[in-house]
């Protein structure tokens, strides 16, 4: 082609290009001007630990065998959600996060290792986050999780540590922080220095309101105090699994209904709220345990559709994940294209409650006790009771592992994951009955789903990673960080 033909051929394409290049610059300038438009005085921010869609599609599943003989699911009422995206979740370090670096990308936008709270990589810069950010914009905050509150999520919204595992450290920042509403499991009395003070009795010379029990629960009223309130349960003082609650328990749904009557002002409030037991269930390859705080978490999510639907002009709801835990899989080799999620209602409590009330006892007990005297238990709790050759020679090298102890060489940590070997067998058994495998004892690198209803909700449609839910939160909030919608 000559030059004077090159030339005419380029002009023709800038006459064609220019025109649709403007339109979208100025449709992208539009987006931008209508989004920083719609603000929201109440933002939650729900945080299903662990839970990616193999996690809510599993409870969904089991949900529609409880009632139903079709195939199918019954949806969780985030799930109906109006707008859904995919969101990816490595951090600075690795693909697969955990997380302290899942919640500090959340928190504040920012990407950082493993193990780090709102700080960079170099561990030497502190990142301000959502919450506090809200709180200098003068609403109320709140952080409530089903897990010890220092514990990494629920501390990626109030502390800055170089290690989660600083958890007095983390207590102390909690106690020293202007927030109005923490709520869940207890913090971690046990890592208080020897000589100091610990974080209750910190707190208590602060002036905040504590309640350890539903009566005080329910006694607190609005006003100028800050609030902490905790549950004890049997293991590690957070919150029971949603399947070993008594009728006196305080479940995540309770606090946080406490929680949006106690924030509820004019200047508006932002809550965080997490369901940080669906992750520890699937570390231990538990679905039934999974799926019931699932469940438990979704219910959480129902107090806030309530108070949306009082306030729909003002209110936007975020549910997501902060990494997926486990492997979970919904099809198992052995059973092939078969499915049948009404073996999960079998289990009637938790690994840890079996742990706990069962095995322990029985070790204590019986010493050098034997499988058959302990199968009425495991009928009882699990509904196991013909085995297969297969299941038997599992649940024997299992139960003669856990009675010995268990060794820490790679093949023992592949079966068994650091849990008792016989209670993790056992929810193999039955999990892999109903269709469902695991293929890990830690997190996965697999993206996440995001939910939101309500103002701005648009903007968690599409495919975007964890850092950008803290701009579009913060967005909506109106807290001068802009943002394009994801197209």
């Amino acid at each position: 082609m000559k030059m004077s033909s090159l030339k005419k051929y380029a002009a023709l394409l800038l006459v064609l290009l220019v025109p649709s290049l403007i339109w979208a610059e100025g449709a992208r300038e539009t987006e931008t001007e209508e989004i920083q438009a719609s603000q929201a005085r109440y933002v939650f921010l729900f945080i299903g630990d662990g839970m990616a869609l193999t996690q809510i599609n599993a409870a969904e599943a089991y949900l529609k065998s409880q009632t139903e003989t079709d195939v199918g699911v019954e949806k969780l009422a985030f799930s109906q959600f109006p707008n859904q995206g995919l969101t990816t979740t490595y951090d600075a370090g690795s693909f697969i996060t955990d997380s302290a670096s899942a919640g500090t990308a959340i928190a504040t936008g920012h990407k950082t290792l493993s193990g780090v709270i709102n700080m960079d990589t170099s561990k030497s810069i502190k990142y301000t986050t959502i919450a506090e950010m809200a709180k200098a914009a003068g609403m109320k905050v709140g952080v409530i999780s089903s897990v010890n509150l220092d514990h990494a999520t629920p501390a990626c919204f109030y502390a800055k540590e170089a290690s989660r595992n600083n958890y007095y450290n983390i207590g102390v920042q909690l106690a020293n922080s202007n927030f109005d509403y923490f709520a869940g499991g207890m913090l971690r009395l046990d890592k208080t220095p020897q000589g100091q003070k610990n974080v209750h009795e910190i707190m208590a010379e602060k002036g905040w309101l504590i309640a350890s029990n539903r009566n005080e629960l329910r006694a607190l009223r609005p006003g100028t105090r800050q609030v902490y309130a905790y549950s004890k349960g049997f293991a590690g003082n957070a919150l029971d699994y949603a399947m070993d609650m008594k009728t006196d328990t305080i479940s995540l749904a309770e606090y946080t209904s406490r929680g949006i009557e106690l924030l509820d002002n004019e200047n508006g409030f932002f809550m965080m709220v997490e369901g940080g037991k669906i992750d520890w269930a699937c570390h231990a390859n538990d679905a039934a345990a999974s799926i019931n705080d699932t469940i438990a978490f979704d219910n959480a999510v129902k107090e806030a559709v309530d108070f949306y639907n009082r306030h729909p002009e003002e209110t936007l709801i975020i549910v997501t994940g902060d990494h997926e835990t486990g492997g979970l899989s919904l099809g198992f080799a052995g059973t092939k294209y078969d499915s049948a999620f009404t073996e999960i209602g079998r289990q009637k409590m938790s690994f840890e409650a079996f742990d706990h009330y069962v095995l322990k006892p029985f070790k204590q007990n019986n010493p050098t006790g034997s499988l058959a005297q302990l199968m009425p238990e495991i009928r009882k709790n699990f509904g196991i009771d013909s085995l297969s050759p297969y299941e038997s020679e599992l649940l024997e090298n299992a139960f003669n592992a856990s009675m010995k102890g268990v060794g820490e060489d790679e093949e023992s940590y592949l079966l068994y994951g650091g849990y008792e070997p016989i209670s993790v067998t056992l929810t193999h058994i039955l999990n892999n009955r109903a269709g469902l495998a695991w293929a890990s004892y830690s997190h996965t690198g697999v993206p996440v789903a995001t939910f939101a209803l309500g103002v701005g909700g648009e903007l968690f449609n599409g495919y975007y990673d964890n850092t950008e839910i803290f701009r579009k939160a913060a967005t909506v909030l109106g807290l001068g960080v802009p943002v394009l919608a994801s197209r």
